[in-house]
């Protein structure tokens, strides 16, 4: 049987744009702001320029860290829901975890079969993925002739592509024996997990089973695992500009002369102009 070539191994990951995504700007009334009093021959002191960057600072590492962040997709598995150059903003909030007091006063919301996350590749926590949320703790999952099944349910998945036509064992058939590209310690955790009579995989307590929109082309829990609760940073929000350009390009964290040289001369060319502020949404899978 024909074999596919192996996943990339970068396949789904998402590069941090670096770009401040919120902002506050300066007093401009510095002296109606300080709450200063004025001297005895009617002069107030203005807030120095100092403080007033430091506030501006503190609140844009504030915004950046704990609320919305830039991320870039630089690879194809989550086409055609994601493609490579769209730039995201990712809502940091939606799953942190609930506080005593603050579920009740913060958008908290659960993650639900369907919903894209983006996460801390397991592997390695210096990367950051994005994939859809297909097996919630406890899920049943198995694929046959690269359907869907969760929980001995056929899923409907409006969003999946498949750009090979035809069929891998290895990759359309799982959990199965022939998975020859499990990575690390993928294998062992499998096994561990699969129920011996049905052959279904059994999404442990505090983990879930994600899978690239790409299927053919996404490496994904397929082959290296779970993605634990805590590696789980947020979801994307809105593609707030799409840009067509190598994946090589966008996996870069510096930006290279030649991803410059490509902006100055096809911005407007190579922008999806369509896409932008595009919102990114899940699709419930019941």
């Amino acid at each position: 049987m024909q074999q596919d070539p192996a996943p990339q191994p970068d396949a789904g990951a998402v590069a941090s744009s670096g770009t401040p995504v919120v902002t506050a700007p300066a007093q401009t009334e510095a002296s109606a702001s300080s709450g200063a009093e004025p001297d005895e021959e009617g002069y107030q002191p203005e807030r120095g320029a100092l403080a007033e960057w430091t506030f501006t600072i503190l609140l844009l590492l504030f915004g950046t860290t704990m609320l919305v962040q830039a991320y870039v997709i630089p690879t194809a598995s989550m086409e055609d829901t994601l493609l490579v150059g769209d730039h995201l903003l990712v809502d940091k909030l939606a799953y942190a975890p609930q506080g005593k007091f603050s579920r009740y006063l913060l958008p908290y919301e659960p993650i639900k079969r369907g919903d894209i996350i983006v996460f801390r590749y397991p592997l390695d926590l210096n990367n950051t993925y994005v994939k859809r949320a297909i097996g919630l703790p406890g899920d049943r999952i198995k694929l046959v002739n690269s359907l869907l099944y969760v929980n001995g349910k056929g899923m409907n998945e409006p969003y999946v592509v498949h750009k090979y036509n035809h069929i891998d064992y290895e990759r359309d058939y799982f959990p199965n024996d022939m998975a020859f590209r499990l990575l690390d310690n993928a294998q062992d955790e499998r096994d561990r997990h699969i129920d011996k009579t049905t052959g279904e995989l059994v999404v442990p307590d505090d983990c879930y089973f994600a899978l690239g929109d790409n299927r053919d082309s996404s490496e994904d829990s397929r082959f290296w695992g779970f993605v634990p609760r805590g590696n789980i940073i947020g979801k994307p929000l809105v593609i707030y500009w799409s840009y067509e350009a190598p994946t090589f390009q966008l996996q870069d964290p510096s930006v290279s002369w030649d991803h410059t040289k490509d902006l100055a001369l096809h911005f407007f060319s190579k922008t999806r102009w369509k896409r932008s502020f595009m919102l990114v949404r899940g699709y419930p899978l019941n």
